[in-house]
């Protein structure tokens, strides 16, 4: 006799399926409820509205938005610099190498390379990675250098396309940057957006022609790539674990060049990087479930362009919260009065549903996850990042990633209990503890809720 689902499972099964219909594109992926919530499909790229008015005032002088330099005139500086190497309609470059998938219009997107006027090794153009001790303009300027070459695309074909996008895919399975030539139908454009609540970004133009020079491929990508029957969630995991890093992983995966043959898609840049993200999370969260937790409390810390983490580690069970703090000013906060306060987490049984605070989390906890399976330990994690006036700008979730990895890279503050931890926290962040408990709900939980093993002597 047949055997009938339960109730539960079908829940599952139609939110997985869900998932693959409003996100098509993601199919490679969401095969399995977890991974279906921790993707979210409906949220809108919602920008700060930001009034000028103080900027004609300031001009970049007086300092009225209260940030410790101005943004707009950071993005001027770099822009201008870059701008004189790139007012033409041919471009010779060493891709670093990298591409970019839009999604608006999706699925039919644009897709093309970012090839920068310099030939050599541009590696570090588009390897957040290794921006960690860079200064905000340097940072600025390669991303400014960067030329978008768009190529009108359908998602769902992405090796029936044409040679523009075979030769971009075939540039992201490269182990290092890649020599092009690069013809576009107009001079490549970008106005220079005056608004700090905007990624950098450099110019774009249609392409015209594409041409590869010599390359050497990345051994580990072509044979994910050329491995038709693997799973991309597997192909993702098995790449990290042989020390390929994501922004390489989030390339190739954005080129559709991993999963069952048939079910090979693109996937927009900005889907790619959080679910290269999840899934390596997802796939550390299930080792570190199974391991002995840590003996102690454990405090991490790091700073970055105006971004201050903390990170509590408790000998607990897993569990996970990321609560960020953003001051009156900064990216994510321009016109508010007072302190921003966004926060998610998930419990050991995990999460219910795509975190409201985005690609942040995932990648945050891809970092912590990462960690602790790679001392064998288990425990509950609290990050709190402090985001200050000097934070000028946003740059990308790769700020959280590289930041969380730093501090975790760093030697601990070892306490015997929670609440000396807490006080250490608290010690160096300007924003009171009531706040961050309002604000969270884990570490409310860590600070009040008394547990079996504190009356055991």
């Amino acid at each position: 006799m047949r055997q009938l689902k339960s109730r539960g499972s079908t829940k599952r099964v139609k939110l997985v399926k869900k998932v693959r219909k409003v996100a098509p594109y993601l199919a490679p992926v969401v095969d399995g409820v977890e991974a279906a919530q921790d993707l979210d499909v409906t949220m809108q790229n919602l920008s700060p509205d930001t009034s000028q008015t103080r900027c004609l005032v300031c001009k970049g002088g007086k300092m009225l938005c209260g940030k410790s330099s101005c943004p707009l005139l950071h993005r001027l500086y770099s822009f201008l610099k870059v701008k004189p190497l790139l007012d033409k309609t041919d471009l010779e470059g060493s891709s670093p190498p990298g591409v970019f998938v839009g999604r608006f219009g999706y699925p039919k997107v644009y897709a093309g390379p970012l090839v920068p006027p310099v030939i050599g090794d541009t590696s570090i153009y588009d390897s957040p990675e290794d921006w960690m001790y860079l200064d905000l303009d340097q940072i600025l300027e390669y991303r400014y250098s960067l030329v978008r070459g768009m190529h009108r695309v359908t998602v769902y074909e992405p090796e029936q396309s044409g040679r523009i996008i075979d030769d971009t895919r075939d540039m992201t399975l490269s182990s290092g940057p890649v020599e092009t030539e690069v013809m576009f139908k107009k001079r490549p454009r970008r106005p220079l957006r005056l608004d700090s609540g905007v990624q950098p970004m450099g110019p774009s133009a249609m392409l015209d022609k594409f041409v590869l020079g010599t390359m050497r491929g990345h051994k580990q990508l072509e044979r994910a790539y050329d491995d038709r029957d693997l799973k991309a969630a597997p192909a993702v995991v098995d790449l990290y674990t042989n020390d390929v890093n994501l922004t390489k992983i989030t390339r190739a995966f954005s080129m559709g060049s991993f999963g069952i043959g048939a079910n090979r898609r693109m996937v927009p840049t900005r889907w790619s990087i959080t679910a290269v993200d999840s899934t390596v999370g997802r796939h550390f969260r299930s080792r570190v479930k199974e391991l002995p937790f840590i003996n102690e409390y454990r405090v991490y810390e790091h700073s970055f362009l105006g971004n201050h983490f903390k990170i509590l580690m408790a000998p607990e069970e897993w569990n996970y919260e990321l609560v960020e703090a953003w001051y009156p000013g900064t990216s994510w906060n321009p016109s508010g009065s007072h302190i921003g306060i966004c926060s998610d987490w998930e419990s050991n049984k995990g999460r219910s549903g795509y975190a409201r605070i985005g690609g942040c989390y995932y990648a945050a906890r891809a970092m912590v996850t990462e960690r602790l399976a790679g001392e064998g330990r288990q425990a509950s994690v609290v990050i709190l990042r402090e985001a200050r006036p000097n934070q000028l700008m946003p740059l990308g979730v790769w700020v959280v990633r590289e930041t969380v990895r730093e501090a975790l890279a760093q030697p601990y503050l070892r306490f015997d209990t929670r609440e000396e931890a807490i006080r250490y926290m608290m010690s160096g962040l300007k924003i009171d503890l009531k706040t961050w408990i309002d604000g969270g709900s884990l570490l409310a939980r860590q600070l009040y809720q008394r547990r079996l093993t504190d009356f055991v002597h």
